[in-house]
C-alpha cells in the first residue's frame, strides 16, 4: 500500500487594536487653555510570526511495497494436500516418498504448497516446543521439494485453536513461528512462509493484525527478507481481499482461496453438513458471470493496494468425475491468469487429486485444464 500524510492546514490570526481619541469643550471659561492635542504613536510591527516545529508524518494509511505483480508469478503450483497435515503422516491417504517431487517437477509444476500443522507437534506451554522429530521430517520434504528446483511455500495449516481462542493462543502462534523461522532461516528465497492458513471462527479481520504481527516480528529476527504470505478471515474467501488489514512489510504476498460456486465444487463432500447432493454442474451463463466479478475483485484489490497476490487454493471434490472436474480449473486458471494471478491447485493424491493414489496415474485431462 501507499502511504500517504494527511494535509494540516494552520491559520494564524493577528488582531491589531486601534487606538481612538475624541476631543469635546469643557464646561469651564473661555479661558482655560485647549487641552493639547493627543499624539498616538503607531502601533509596533508585528512581531515576525514563530516558526511552526515541524509536522510530524502521520502514520500510514497504507504501506509501501517493494515487491510487484511479479513476486507472485509462482507459476503451475500444486498443494500437498492432506500430507503432513493428520495426527500422523498417512492417517488422511498415503504418505509422500521420495520421488513425489520429482514427478511434480517432471509434470511442469513450478510451486508446491506445503501444509503442515505444526500445532500438533508441539508443547502447550512456552516456550512450545516442536517435536524435533516432526520437525527434520518437515525439513527433509522441503529439501527434497528444493532439490527438484520447486519454489515451496511452506504453510501453517489447522491451527484450530487459534481459530476459536486467538487471544489465547497468540503467544504460542508465535513461539511456534519462531522456532519454524530459526530452523530454515539459512535456506534459499525459493522457501516463502504463509503464516496461517485460512483464518475463520474467531479471527477476523477485527484482530488480525493483533495475531499476525508478533509471529511476522520473530519471523522477521531471522528472515528480514524472506516472503511472507498472509490471507484475509472467512477463509481467506475472494471477498475478503475488500477489506483485509495488511502489516507494514516490505516483503509480504497477500493470498486469497476459491471453491466457487460452493455447491458445485464441494458436493458429495463428508464434512459438509448437510451433504451437498451429488449432479450439480458447472459451466452456465451465471457461472461465467460470477467468476468474471471476481477476477474484478482481484483487480480492484490490486489497484487498491498495490499488493502481489496469489490464489492459493482452489478446485473441485474428486466425488465429480474428472470429466466435469477439468472445465471448471481450466475456466478459473484461465480467468485469473488475465489479471496476471497465478494459482495453486487443492490438490496432489490425497484430497481433490490430480494424480491416483493407489495407481500413481496422472489425471492428464486436469493438467490439461492448467495449462501443462
Amino acid at each position: 500500500m501507499v502511504g500517504r500524510a494527511l494535509p494540516i492546514c494552520v491559520f494564524v490570526l493577528v488582531s491589531v487594536g486601534l487606538l481612538t481619541s475624541c476631543g469635546g469643550s469643557g464646561s469651564g471659561s473661555v479661558s482655560n487653555p485647549v487641552s493639547p492635542p493627543v499624539v498616538v504613536a503607531p502601533p509596533p510591527p508585528s512581531p515576525p510570526p514563530v516558526p511552526l516545529p515541524p509536522v510530524p508524518t502521520q502514520p500510514p494509511i497504507t504501506t509501501t511495497t517493494a515487491l510487484t505483480q511479479e513476486a507472485a508469478q509462482i507459476g503451475p503450483c500444486v498443494n500437498m494436500g492432506n500430507h503432513l497435515e493428520p495426527p500422523n503422516e498417512g492417517d488422511w491417504g498415503r504418505a509422500l516418498t521420495d520421488t513425489d517431487f520429482a514427478d511434480i517437477a517432471a509434470k511442469g509444476f513450478k510451486t508446491v504448497r506445503l501444509p503442515v500443522r505444526f500445532s500438533n507437534h508441539a508443547a502447550a506451554t512456552a516456550p512450545y516446543g516442536i517435536d524435533p522429530i516432526f520437525m527434520n521430517r518437515v525439513s527433509r520434504v522441503v529439501d527434497l521439494a528444493r532439490a527438484s528446483n520447486l519454489r515451496v511455500i511452506l504453510d501453517m495449516h489447522h491451527y484450530e485453536e487459534l481459530f476459536t481462542d486467538p487471544e489465547g493462543n497468540a503467544a504460542r502462534f508465535a513461539g511456534l513461528w519462531t522456532q519454524v523461522a530459526e530452523r530454515f532461516k539459512d535456506r534459499d528465497d525459493m522457501l516463502w512462509f504463509e503464516l496461517i492458513n485460512e483464518p475463520n471462527t474467531r479471527l477476523t479481520h477485527a484482530n488480525l493484525l493483533s495475531v499476525l504481527e508478533p509471529a511476522l516480528a520473530n519471523v522477521r529476527a531471522t528472515n528480514p527478507t524472506r516472503k511472507v504470505v498472509i490471507g484475509g478471515e472467512n477463509w481467506s474467501g475472494i471477498n475478503s481481499l475488500a477489506s483485509v488489514p495488511l502489516p507494514n512489510d516490505n516483503n509480504l504476498i497477500v493470498t486469497f482461496h476459491y471453491y466457487d460456486p460452493f455447491n458445485f465444487t464441494h458436493q458429495g463432500a463428508d464434512w459438509i453438513t448437510p451433504r451437498i447432493a451429488l449432479g450439480q454442474t458447472y459451466g452456465s451463463q451465471t457461472d461465467a458471470d460470477q467468476l468474471a466479478r471476481d477476477v474484478q475483485k482481484v483487480k480492484d484489490f490490486m489497484t487498491r493496494t498495490g499488493r502481489p497476490l496469489f490464489l492459493g487454493e482452489y478446485g473441485a471434490h474428486d466425488a465429480i468425475s474428472v470429466a466435469q472436474r477439468a472445465p471448471y480449473y481450466k475456466a478459473v486458471t484461465d480467468a485469473f491468469k488475465t489479471a496476471r494471478v497465478d494459482g495453486c491447485v487443492w490438490a496432489y493424491t490425497n484430497t481433490f487429486p490430480f494424480r491416483n493414489q493407489a495407481t500413481g496415474v496422472w489425471y492428464d485431462d486436469l493438467l490439461k485444464a492448467i495449462g501443462l
